[in-house]
This record gives C-alpha cells, structure tokens and sequence, in this order.
C-alpha cells in the first residue's frame, strides 16, 4: 500500500511513496546491522564529532525543515524553525555528555576488581508519531547513536518527507551509510520488523494502543522496549495562584503544536476562588490567537494533522456538550478547505464526558470545576494517563510538595506547562507507556549493563 504525503492546510496531495517489499525491508535491516558491528568500536570523541556535525545540519537548514513540517502536518512555520533548534540542541547535549553518562562505574566488592560497563544493544526500531515529526526522532537518535546504537525509523505514514529528510541529516553530517535508516513502511508492517533477529530493542512514541500493540510482540520476542504514550494533562489552579501567568502558561501549553501534543495541558482544574477570572481570560486569549496558513509568519494556530483526526476531535467535544459540558469559545467546524479546528474551551467537564477521560489531540481546554484542593487533587490523577501535570500557586513550597508527592505523573511542574529537556529524563506511567528518554536515563534505556568481576 503507498505512502501518501497530504497536505492538510490545502489537502493536496505532495508526494506518493511506495512501500519496499519483505525483502528489502529484511535486506535495510541487515546492512544497518553490519554498519553496528564497527559503530558500536568508534570513539566517543568521534561519534561526538559526527553528532555536532548533524546539530550544524539542522540549525544550516532550519527554514528548509520548518517548512517541511508545515507541508506534511501542518506545523506553523515558527514551531518548526524552533523545532529544528531544539533537535540541534539535543545532538549537541548528548555529544557534550554521553562519555560521561556511559563512563564505567566500579564498584567495591571482595574481587580484586568489579565494575558495571555499557555497552550498546544494536539495531533499536524507531515507531514516531507524526506530531513532532523532527524532535520525536533525534530525541531517541541522538543518544541512541551516541551510546554506540544504530538506529532503524518507522515513522508515521503522512510524514514520509521528514523521515527521510532525517536520514539524510546523518548521511551528510559524516554517519556512517547504514548506521541511520529510514523505512517507509505502514503500521502492518512493524511486526515483521520488531521479529527480525537483528532487531534488538524498539522504541514507540504515539497512541496507548499502538503502544500496546508494539510491547506485546517485543514482549513475545524478548527485546526490551521504551512507550511514550497518550497523555491527559491536568493543570490544577490553586485559589492563592497568580491569574494571568496560570492563564498565560495553560494557554501556551494547550495550543503548543495546534493542541496537538502528548504533553500539551488539557484538562484545567480550577478552585471557586479563581473560577471567574480564570475562565474570562482563558476565553479572552485562546479567542485572540490567530487561525491561518501555518507558513505565514503571524499564524498562531494552523490546521490539524489530518481530517479525520479533526472530525473525530470535533466527535468528542460533541459528546461533552451532549453530556452537560457548556462551550464557553469555538466547538464548530469553520467553512473552507484544510483540517481547521478553532481555539475552543469547555467548562462544566465531568465524569462521563470525552473532555474529562480522553486525551483530547487539539486546541480544546477542559475546564473541570472543583471545591477544594484535595478534590482537585483527586481529580488531576483520577485518569488512565500519568504523563505530564502541572500545579500553580504562589507558595512554592506547597507546590513542590504537590508535583514531588500527590500527582501521578511522570512529569511534574510548578508554574510553568510541561514541556521536554534533554537535560531531564521525559516518560510516563499508567496507559502514558513506561521507560524514561532523554537525561542520563534516557541514554540508559537501551544499553546493556554489564557486570565485570575479575577474581
């Protein structure tokens, strides 16, 4: 079946790409497991060498890529200009550290010397979603390759361009031919790659069903797996918080990437004290962000990924209205051509309603009234993800202790929207998947650890 590239602001169609067959798919994965078999042998410094190599690529390069997004799924422009910054960053930060994060670690035991080494696994499988079609893939590339890895990408199927725009980004930074392969294949055909017996370990980034789909045949097979899944973050508005930067930071974090983000802030959970005002100005600034052609440089919001992920977000907002939920702002589709979804707030939210147990993939905020700070608590972890959260207030120290202890969560801010660091380790619990990427951890995931002891 081919590969089709739309684009969803006009609904053309930009290229059409045909899948290899068994064979071939066979044959890429046996040529990146040879390039492994001498990778895995180079130098840190000289992998450090290739990596900044391909941070110079893409920050070189960054209008080309950004446009690229904005073609294939709708990214606007600015997004994708930072998007491609942050891939940079990522390659530099894993070159700068990955010796030390790898370093050998001797422990004292009564040998005469014990120590633990890591020591890469192979060829890793690669599924990534289409939302940030860049960043998604060098935040498993970038240590991956580092920690002496070679990688194999199954990326989604409506960002074919981007996919292969990547591995291009380490051929021209000195990588090794096959050390970086991209395979342009659709989702039938994942099983057949994570069975390869070159095939070590796999990575997912995308829906919690997709996430069990790939964890059962790795688990079947025996390779080690990493899933970073769907999210429903709640942003949880205590009554001393300060308005306009919860307003401010809940607005970003939900229309980031056209709302279109596991991370993204979805569910608002506010106090009495503060409901007022912060529905007002919630309205107020998601109603003032512009909905336009995401390649123009004053756009705010550009269409979703794809129609059918647009009618079905649209399906949901329907049904919480239905259910008792009041549309403060949007909730209708717009006239035209592309996959448009306005800015759109709903507040009432409760149980039983799609806005307060799905994750909604879109510029929708669910404002999900409470009485007291236990009850918010309760709420903001009475949901099947555990991805990102976030809690505002002026005591500090309260909302440590709230982010540290109370919320379930992989991710936990204070003031501020959740967003990933390569500096900091990024992952989920509960249906949001499990394994740790990016930090020290990250580049742990898929190493061996291997005890040394000499007599």
């Amino acid at each position: 079946m081919p590969i089709e590239s739309v684009n969803p602001t006009t609904g053309a169609t930009i290229r059409t790409y045909d899948e290899p067959a068994p064979e071939e798919i066979a044959s890429i994965i046996d040529k990146v497991d040879e390039a492994f078999t001498s990778w895995r042998h180079t130098s840190f410094a000289e992998r450090a060498r290739l990596m900044q190599g391909a941070a110079g690529i893409l920050r070189s390069k960054s209008e080309k890529y950004a446009r690229l997004m904005s073609e294939e799924m709708g990214k606007i422009i600015r997004e994708g200009r930072a998007e491609a910054e942050k891939c940079a960053w990522v390659c530099d930060y894993y070159a700068e550290n990955a010796e030390r994060m790898l370093a050998r670690e001797g422990i004292e035991t009564d040998a005469r010397q014990s120590f633990v080494t890591f020591e890469p696994l192979g060829v890793v499988l690669a599924v990534m979603p289409w939302n940030f079609p860049f960043w998604q893939v060098f935040r498993f590339a970038a240590p991956g390759l580092m920690a002496g890895n070679a990688g194999v990408l199954k990326h989604a199927s409506n960002v074919p361009g981007c996919a292969l725009a990547i591995e291009a980004v380490f051929r021209e930074a000195g990588f090794p031919e096959n050390v970086f392969r991209t395979l342009l294949i659709g989702s039938k055909q994942v099983d057949r790659v994570i069975e390869h017996p070159k095939v070590r370990a796999v990575t997912l980034t995308g829906s919690t069903p997709a996430g069990q789909a790939v964890a059962r045949t790795a688990g079947a097979n025996l390779k080690k797996s990493v899933l970073e899944l769907g999210g429903s973050d709640p942003y949880l508005i205590l009554e001393d918080a300060d308005l306009e930067l919860s307003v401010e930071a809940c607005v970003s974090g939900r229309l980031i990437n056209g709302g279109q983000s596991c991370i993204a802030a979805k569910r608002f959970i506010v106090l009495p004290k503060l409901r007022q005002g912060f529905e007002e100005r919630l309205v107020e600034k998601m109603k003032a962000k512009k909905m336009a052609d995401p390649l123009k440089a004053d756009t705010d919001l550009g269409p979703q990924a794809r129609h059918d992920l647009r009618d079905d977000l649209h399906k949901q907002v329907e049904a919480s209205i239905e259910r008792g939920a009041r549309c403060l702002l949007g909730g209708e589709i717009p006239d035209g051509p592309g996959a448009f979804y306005p800015p759109t707030v709903l507040t009432d939210v409760g149980e039983g309603m799609p806005a307060y147990a799905e994750e909604l993939f879109g510029p929708v905020a669910a404002i999900i009234p409470v009485e007291s700070e236990e009850e918010g608590i309760r709420v903001a972890n009475d949901s099947g993800f555990g991805l990102g959260a976030a809690v505002f207030t002026r005591d500090v120290a309260r909302g440590e202790e709230i982010a540290a202890h109370r919320l379930e969560a992989g991710c936990c801010f204070v003031n501020a929207f959740v967003r990933s660091d390569p500096r900091l380790p990024f992952g989920g619990i509960k249906e949001s998947g499990y394994g740790r990427e990016l930090g020290s951890y990250g580049i742990k995931e898929f190493v061996n650890i291997k005890t040394v002891y000499v007599s």
